[in-house]
C-alpha cells in the first residue's frame, strides 16, 4: 500500500488505536496484552482490563507499537519493543530466548479486516525494525507462525507469517517446533 502511514501509539492517538481494535479489542479482548502478562492475569483481564493496562503503558510513555494509517484512518497495529516486556516469551518452552544477546521483538499485527492482505503488515515490520534501531535496538526477533496446509485464518496469523519476515530481511536461527520459527534481523545502526 503506497498511502500507508506509519505512527507510533502515543497517548494523543490512543483513541485511534481503541477505533482500530473496536469494543472487542481486537481479538477476545486482548487490547494486546497477551505477550506482556501470565496466562492467568490475561484470563482475569480480558476486555476493559486489558484495555486499561495497555493504556497506561502508552501514558507512561512505554514502548507499546505502532499504528499504520491509510488516508487518515486507523488500519493496522504492530506491537514492538524490547523482549524483556514480554515475559511470556522468556516462560515459553518454544520461544524462550535463543541467546542472551539484547533484541526487541515484534510480537502481534492487527489488520483492518478492510485492509487485509494488502501488505499493511509488511509496512509495520519495517517500520517496526526501524523504531526498534532508532531506540538503541541491533537485533529485532519475530516469531511468526507457519500455515500448516497453505492457508490459515487471519486469527491465528496475528504473529505474522514466515513470508513476510524473510521480505523484510529476517533470517531464521531456532525452530523449537514445526509451525514456529524464530526469526531475526540484524539492525545496522
Amino acid at each position: 500500500m503506497s498511502n500507508v502511514e506509519i505512527q507510533p501509539l502515543t497517548p494523543d492517538r490512543w483513541p485511534d488505536l481503541e477505533a482500530l481494535f473496536g469494543p472487542r479489542g481486537a481479538v477476545g479482548g486482548c487490547w494486546c496484552m497477551w505477550w506482556r502478562v501470565t496466562a492467568s492475569e490475561w484470563e482475569r483481564n480480558k476486555g476493559e482490563p486489558n484495555r486499561v493496562a495497555m493504556r497506561g503503558i502508552v501514558e507512561a510513555g512505554g514502548n507499546s507499537g505502532l499504528l499504520a494509517y491509510s488516508n487518515g484512518a486507523p488500519v493496522g497495529w504492530c506491537s514492538v519493543a524490547p523482549r524483556p516486556e514480554y515475559p511470556r516469551l522468556q516462560r515459553s518452552r518454544v520461544l524462550k530466548p535463543v541467546d542472551d544477546k539484547p533484541v526487541w521483538a515484534v510480537v502481534c499485527f492487527f489488520i483492518d479486516r478492510k485492509h487485509r492482505g494488502k501488505g499493511v503488515g509488511s509496512e509495520l515490520l519495517l517500520a517496526g525494525a526501524e523504531f526498534a534501531r532508532d531506540r538503541g535496538a541491533r537485533i529485532l526477533e519475530g516469531y511468526p507462525v507457519e500455515p500448516r496446509s497453505g492457508h490459515m485464518p487471519d486469527a491465528f496469523a496475528y504473529t505474522g507469517l514466515p513470508s513476510m519476515f524473510l521480505a523484510a530481511g529476517f533470517e531464521e536461527v531456532e525452530r523449537r517446533s514445526p509451525g514456529r520459527p524464530i526469526m531475526r534481523k540484524v539492525l545496522e545502526g
